[in-house]
C-alpha cells in the first residue's frame, strides 16, 4: 500500500483518499512511514523520502539561515515566515491554508534519517545540507510555542513536539554528517530540551502533560520514551506516562488521541495503538504489544486499507457529523497506519504475511 502511493518524487502522501490530505506530505508521518518502510526490508523507498526531504530542507537553506539570524538579532519571526507544516508531494508550500507553524516534523525527519543511515550503513553525508539547515532550525525554535502534532492549540509549548525536537538535536549531536560547531550547537540545544520536558513538562502525577503546564496528558507522549529517549524505558515517568495513557486514553484495544478529542468525534487511531505497543514491545511486554498490533491489523478494511481512526468507542460522537460534512468520511488509507503496523511488526519479530 505504502509502495503503491509513494509519489515519485519520493514524498509520502499523507492520504490521497482524503479532501484535506490530497496532494500533501508530512515530515512527521513520512518520518514514521520511511522508519517502517526501512526495517521492512525497502530501504530504497525509505532512502527516497529522505532524498525528497533533504531536497525540500536545502531549497529552504537561505530562509532559515535568515529566521536564524533575525531570532540571534531579537526579532521575532512571523508565523507566516516559518517553514510550513506540509508540503506539497513536488516539495512546495502549496496554496491551501493550513495550520502552519509545527516543529516535530524536522525532528522526527532528523531521528529517522539517521536510524535509517545506521541501519543500512548508508552515509548520512548524503542529507548534509537538509539534515544542516533541520538542525540550525530546531536549535534556534525549539522551544517556540506551535501546532502540536495534531494541528492544535498554537500558543502551547507540546511535550510531543519537545520530544521530537530532543530526538533530532541528539542525532545531529553525534551525525558525521555535522561539522563539530554545528554538533556542539546540537547537543547543547538537546540537553536544554530535555531539562525543560522533564523541569517543566512533568505533571502533578509524575507523567508528562500534553503541554507544558496541563496536566492532561496525549497519546503521542509515549513517542518520547519509545523511539525518541527523552527518558529511558522503566524510567519512573515513562511509567507513570504509559499508565496514564492507558487509564484515560485505551478503550478496547484502541487508543485515543487525547480525552478533549472532538475530531470525527474522538475515535481511536491505529497509528497510536501501534506507538503504545512499540513502548510495550521495547519494555519486554510483548503480549500487550501483540494484543494492540492485531488491534490495529483487525481495523483494516476488506482491501486491506487502514483508517486515520475508527468509530468503534467515540469520545464526543455529537462531533463527528460536523466533520463528515466538512471533509467527508475519515481518512482512508492513512500511509502513517500503515507505517507504524510495520514498525510494530518488526518490533515483535512478526510476519505480517501469516
Amino acid at each position: 500500500m505504502i509502495s503503491a502511493h509513494q509519489a515519485e518524487t519520493g514524498a509520502y502522501p499523507a492520504c490521497e483518499e482524503f479532501s484535506a490530505y490530497r496532494g500533501y506530505s508530512w515530515f512527521r508521518d513520512g518520518s514514521f512511514i520511511a522508519e517502517g518502510m526501512s526495517r521492512q526490508g525497502q530501504p530504497g523507498s525509505a532512502t527516497a523520502f529522505h532524498d525528497w526531504c533533504g531536497r525540500v530542507l536545502a531549497s529552504r537553506q537561505r530562509q532559515v539561515a535568515e529566521l536564524v539570524r533575525q531570532a540571534r538579532s531579537g526579532v521575532v519571526p512571523e508565523a507566516k515566515d516559518m517553514l510550513p507544516t506540509r508540503f506539497t508531494l513536488a516539495g512546495e508550500s502549496g496554496a491551501d491554508e493550513w495550520w502552519d507553524l509545527q516543529l516535530d516534523g524536522y525532528g522526527a525527519w532528523l531521528w529517522a534519517v539517521h536510524e535509517h543511515a545506521a541501519r543500512h550503513q548508508v552515509a548520512p553525508e548524503r542529507w548534509r545540507v537538509g539534515i544542516e539547515t533541520a538542525c540550525d532550525y530546531l536549535a534556534q525554535f525549539w522551544n517556540t510555542p506551535c501546532y502540536d502534532w495534531w494541528e492544535e492549540h498554537a500558543e502551547q509549548r507540546h511535550g510531543s513536539t519537545l520530544g521530537a525536537a530532543y530526538a533530532g538535536l541528539a542525532a545531529c549531536a553525534a551525525s558525521p554528517a555535522l561539522d563539530d560547531r554545528r554538533r556542539t550547537l546540537a547537543g547543547a540545544a538537546a540537553a536544554q530540551v530535555k531539562d525543560t520536558i522533564l523541569t517543566e513538562g512533568v505533571a502533578g502525577g509524575g507523567h508528562l502533560s500534553k503541554w507544558i503546564g496541563t496536566d492532561a496528558v496525549d497519546a503521542s507522549l509515549a513517542a518520547c520514551v519509545v523511539p525518541f529517549g527523552v527518558v529511558p524505558v522503566g524510567h519512573p515517568v515513562a511509567a507513570a506516562t504509559l499508565a496514564k495513557i492507558e487509564t484515560d486514553l485505551l478503550a478496547g484495544g484502541g487508543v485515543h488521541r487525547f480525552a478533549a478529542d472532538v475530531f470525527f468525534g474522538g475515535g481511536q487511531w491505529p497509528l497510536l495503538s501501534c506507538l503504545l505497543g512499540w513502548n510495550h514491545a521495547r519494555a519486554g511486554r510483548r503480549d500487550k504489544a501483540a494484543g494492540l498490533l492485531r488491534w490495529a491489523m483487525a481495523q483494516a478494511d476488506p482491501d486491506g486499507l487502514v483508517p486515520e481512526q475508527v468509530g468503534h468507542h467515540l469520545l464526543h460522537p455529537e462531533h463527528r457529523p460536523e466533520w463528515i460534512a466538512k471533509w467527508g468520511p475519515v481518512a482512508k488509507p492513512l500511509l502513517w497506519s500503515h507505517g507504524m503496523i510495520l514498525i510494530l511488526a518488526d518490533e515483535l519479530g512478526t510476519n505480517l504475511e501469516n
